[in-house]
């Protein structure tokens, strides 16, 4: 994932950006957020490819995932197809295509391997019972979360029973390391066994890390797809996967396996291996690393009036008082509303009120025992005047 330039926009469809996942030749994929929080994937078109059978394709691929629901597919979220440029929301799966993850561990164990194949075989099944065929399944278009692979990228699905299409006859439209040679041809009367070919592709990548046929131009490896005399490459399959490659990378069509067929024999594999089929699920599962998801940043909070302001406390400080106690021996004056106890034979006299001390609302409203009145000392200049006044008072007849 790579951060927003100054050249992405911020938001797409009422979807906010957050960062960009990946890029090609028809446009830029990115990580986004809705209003309430969802986060999904858009694809957006670029202009400078924005020509009417894009819009086509684009169009194409929007009503196959309006289609297609299914556990192992990325589930359509929103799109607009004929927008100034065109956009589409689906599901956010937070793990790395099956491409990136060989090249980073090295190819998956048999078991993994296998359960790979069934769920994926289980998710094509789901787009063939939509009338769909995926026509471009490859190891980038796979995305390994924890909680299964995920089928995304339906751009050149197309009907089954389509009979019109959207590019000449002739014309090879796919990525060609893992496409069927009937596609390789040219021809578009594909039929189920197209997918089963890529699958078989696919699986082959999967344990080994290489393709079954590769070159130095996608001209030479669609020749050698074409080439009858010229065999896939198993070099280091495991042996139990063999047979079964073998056939979903037949030459002929209709000697390719089923979607089923192929489900059926890769769970006995997985149980020859002592395994569930859901056993085998979790180890592939665990091989998915943790990936941290970015989001956007929490909007900052403004603080309520008040927030970050020392509480105030209503004092009211007696300076005279204050000047009285500050005199060694200096008398220690009654609470209002009580008596003090002066002379010693235990006559007493009456405190008149006093100033009110330490006043907060809701507490005790009595002040402290001592004689010390609680507040904020005036500055010295104050003081100053406050003590000849306090004099005044003290010598006042009135």
């Amino acid at each position: 994932m790579e951060p927003l330039t100054d050249e992405d926009p911020k938001a797409i469809g009422g979807f906010s950006l957050v960062c960009r996942i990946g890029a090609g030749g028809m446009g830029k994929v990115y990580l986004s957020e809705s209003a309430a929080g969802h986060q999904a994937a858009v694809k957006v078109i670029k202009p400078s490819v924005l020509d009417e059978d894009t819009r086509a394709r684009f169009l194409s691929e929007v009503d196959s995932l309006r289609t297609v629901y299914g556990p192992f597919v990325a589930a359509f979220v929103g799109a607009d197809a004929d927008a100034d440029q065109p956009w589409l929301a689906v599901e956010y799966v937070p793990g790395p295509d099956l491409r990136t993850l060989v090249a980073g561990r090295g190819p998956l164990p048999l078991a993994e391997t296998a359960s790979l194949g069934a769920l994926l075989a289980e998710g094509l099944g789901t787009v063939h019972d939509a009338g769909l065929l995926h026509r471009d399944l490859k190891p980038q278009n796979i995305l390994l979360s924890p909680y299964g692979p995920k089928v995304i990228d339906f751009g050149l699905a197309v009907l089954a029973e389509r009979r019109t299409t959207l590019t000449a006859t002739g014309f090879v439209v796919g990525s060609v390391l893992c496409m069927p040679p009937e596609q390789a041809r040219g021809e578009h009367q594909l039929d189920r066994s197209a997918d089963v070919y890529a699958l078989g592709a696919v699986l082959l990548f999967a344990a080994t890390g290489h393709y079954p046929y590769e070159g130095p131009t996608w001209q030479a490896v669609a020749l050698k797809i074409e080439d009858p005399a010229t065999p896939p490459d198993l070099t280091d399959l495991p042996p139990e996967l063999g047979p079964l490659i073998a056939d979903m990378l037949a030459l002929d069509p209709s000697t390719r396996p089923t979607l089923p067929e192929v489900i059926e024999r890769l769970v006995q594999l997985i149980r020859d291996q002592g395994l569930t089929a859901l056993q085998a699920k979790r180890r592939l599962t665990d091989l998915t690393p943790e990936i941290v998801v970015p989001q956007l940043p929490a909007p900052a909070l403004e603080s309520a009036p008040g927030v970050g302001v020392p509480a105030y406390t209503p004092t009211a400080v007696d300076v005279a008082a204050v000047q009285d106690d500050e005199q060694p021996g200096a008398p220690v004056p009654a609470r209002a509303g009580h008596h003090a106890v002066d002379e010693p034979g235990g006559e007493s006299r009456s405190a008149g009120p006093t100033a009110p001390r330490h006043l907060v609302p809701g507490q005790n409203e009595n002040p402290p025992r001592s004689g010390r009145a609680i507040g904020v000392r005036p500055s010295a200049h104050l003081r100053i005047a406050e003590q000849i006044r306090a004099a005044y008072a003290r010598e006042a007849r009135f």
